[in-house]
Formats: C-alpha cells, structure tokens, sequence
C-alpha cells in the first residue's frame, strides 16, 4: 500500500517501552513502517535506561532522541521543530493511565496497547481528556484489522443475516497452562499480577479482544453480562479461564470464552454470527476465508481478495488470493488506519475508508468496562447479571 499525505512525510512517530525481549514492541515497529505511514524517530524503550539506550542504538535512533523515561522524551519533544506527531505505548497495563495522560496533555496523539487501562476509573478520565483535547487515540485491537473481519462487519450491517439471534466468540491459549510467572517468565509475571494487570486475568488480557471483535462485527449494544470465572493454576492470583454470557440490546443473545491454560490452543480466536437468514464463522488462524451459510442455500466460503469484497476489506487487501496475509498485515491495517485518521483530523476533513472503524479510545474505555462488569459478577455470590458502563 500506498500513504499519501499533504504533509509529504511520514508521520514522527515516538515509542515508550517495546524494548529488548518485548514482543509487542516489535509487532508495532514491523506495523508502524510497512506502509511508510509513520517513521521511529524517538523513545524511552526500556525502564532500565542504559538498556534502552543501547535498544535504541541498534534500532537507528539518534541519541538525542532516545530518553530515559517518558517524562524526558515528552520535555525533549515538545520543543523541537521536528517534535514526534504520535507516541506508541507498548507497556504493561498499569503504566498505560499515566503515561497516555501526559502526552495527551502535552498535545500528542496517542496509540496504546490494549486493555487501556487497569481501572476504570483511568479509562474514563482519559476517554474524556481525548474528547476535550481533540487529540487522537487509537487501540490496538489486532483483530479488527483483518480484511474478512471488515467483509463480515459489512454483510451484518448490510442485513444479509437478518436479524441477529447470537454471537459467539473465544479466544483460547495454552501458554500459560502452567506456573511460567514463577519461574522467571517476565510476560506473564505482569499479566498475573493484580496491581500490574487490573482486576481481570485471561477475561483482560485477551477476552476483551474477544469482545471488541464480537461487537465490531455484530454491531450489537451489550446489555448485561453474568460470568464464571476460574482460577486452574495453583497460586496464580488472577483468572486464567473466563465464561461469560451476554446479553445485547434488542434480545440477542451471546458466549464468550477465553482461556490461557486451553491445551493445544495457540491463538484460537473464532467468531460465529447467527441471524434469522443466515451465519458467519471467521477463525483467526485461517484469516482469509470468511464462512457464510444461508438459510435453505449452499454454504460458501468467501475468500480475501475476491473482486466484490466490500470496499472497507479491498482497501485492506495487501496480497494477491493465494497469498497467505495475516496477523502482521492486521496490525499494519490498524496503523494505517491511525495515521489516516491522525492526518484526516488535521487536515479538518473526512478520513479515506482505511481510516474509519478503527477502534479508539472509546473502544478501550467499552473493553475496561467490561472487564469490570466480568469481575464483578463473577465475585458476587449468584453470578448477577451486571450492566457495564459505557457499553
């Protein structure tokens, strides 16, 4: 793909954390320049400073640019003629609040991992300060930046399925099956911790991808939700298995499993959208095939890169049919979309197609919502149905 700007030049783009041995760092650096959208200009890649420092060497940073924390590089931004236009917050849930905060304030744009934030009460005071500010904040939900993720969105919106009766999505994994947090496994040290992850163990980590993909697709307004939550690790301190059943605006109706001790899972993500006139089925481990059964017709597998997609998945087509296209691509969609979105608003007009249903801000705020409503229902006594905030 192509990024064309009025700006001719890519945008500066700022990272704080993402450093040496971060896995989603380096996810974000393969997205932000596979288009040419955005350029690496700047960051604070480590909490160890020296660490950083050297991480930003060998990623062709200038020295001048590469700071010891985050309130260093907003101080040495925001002077420069050549300032970064967005920072990219690839850290652990908890330092999410404070760090997208402060450079919101300080006038950039912001792109945060996901969950937003570990409390909702951060979620909601930064969704408000991005609304007030005019800045821009994206959320990495991966998922939605697959093009038969956008194809099957489009059908549902078009009312090829009719009216919605249930939607069920899952997101299973077998890496942490077992104690890995207390045996020196850094990633999951965090992801287990209360006071680092918020309140929410698999249902936070990866159920509120689930539920940002069943929503986005679906276009359905969650009601209420009611939730088993269970613990299998011995000593973990947070959920590793998550049940939750929803109930969506209009009586349709809805499961949710997530799980990170699902044996034989790797990123088992797989949504299914039930209507009165048809289903669709999409896995995320075979991304370019969308499954459409019609009521009394033959069911057909729609495949990424067939000349009559919808405009929101040509746009998002990168290969050929026959090419495999993937994770990586996804998450250049979503970059791609960010920078599109970050020009359109600056340049006081529409965005393009790949700039328009991007999860932002809002989007975090609904998942920490729901995070919530989970670990509420599940802690009361009969499981109650919960109404999440901002839904």
């Amino acid at each position: 793909m192509t990024f064309q700007t009025a700006f001719n030049r890519p945008l500066r783009l700022g990272m704080v954390g993402g450093g040496e041995g971060a896995y989603i760092g380096n996810i974000h650096r393969i997205a932000a320049r596979q288009d040419g959208a955005f350029q690496l200009v700047a960051g604070a890649f480590d909490v160890t400073a020296e660490r950083g420092h050297r991480f930003a060497t060998r990623e062709g940073i200038n020295s001048e640019r590469s700071y010891d924390d985050y309130q260093a590089m907003i101080a040495g931004e925001t002077g420069r003629d050549d300032r970064i236009d967005a920072v990219a917050i690839c850290t652990p849930n908890h330092t999410h609040f404070p760090i997208a905060k402060a450079f919101l304030e300080a006038g950039f744009d912001v792109i945060c991992e996901k969950p937003l934030t570990a409390t909702l009460e951060d979620a909601v005071v930064l969704e408000r300060l991005v609304r007030e500010s005019g800045r821009f904040m994206g959320v990495t939900y991966t998922y939605s930046g697959y093009p038969m993720v956008h194809e099957a969105r489009e059908m549902v919106a078009a009312g090829k399925l009719g009216r919605i009766r249930t939607v069920q999505v899952e997101y299973p994994l077998e890496w942490m099956a077992t104690a890995i947090e207390q045996q020196g496994n850094a990633q999951a040290a965090w992801r287990t911790d209360p006071r680092k992850n918020g309140r929410g163990g698999s249902i936070g980590d990866i159920g509120t991808h689930a539920y940002h993909l069943a929503g986005f697709v679906s276009g359905l307004k969650l009601e209420t939700v009611t939730a088993d939550l269970a613990t299998f690790v011995e000593g973990r301190l947070l959920d590793d298995n998550a049940h939750v059943l929803l109930r969506y605006e209009g009586g349709a109706r809805g499961l949710l499993w997530s799980s990170q001790v699902a044996l034989g899972s790797s990123n088992g993500v797989r949504l299914r959208v039930f209507g009165e006139k048809a289903s669709l089925s999409w896995f995320q481990e075979q991304p370019n095939e969308l499954i459409h059964a019609p009521l009394f017709g033959r069911t057909e597998i729609i495949k990424r890169g067939a000349e009559d997609l919808s405009e929101a998945a040509r746009v998002r087509t990168r290969t050929p049919p026959g090419h495999p296209e993937g994770y990586l691509e996804a998450f250049a969609n979503l970059y791609l979309g960010f920078a599109e979105a970050i020009r359109a608003g600056r340049e006081g007009r529409e965005s393009t197609a790949i700039g328009r249903n991007i999860p932002t801000a809002y989007d975090g705020l609904k998942g920490v919502a729901f995070v919530e409503a989970v670990v509420d229902s599940a802690e009361a006594a009969d499981q109650p149905w919960i109404k999440p905030i901002a839904v």
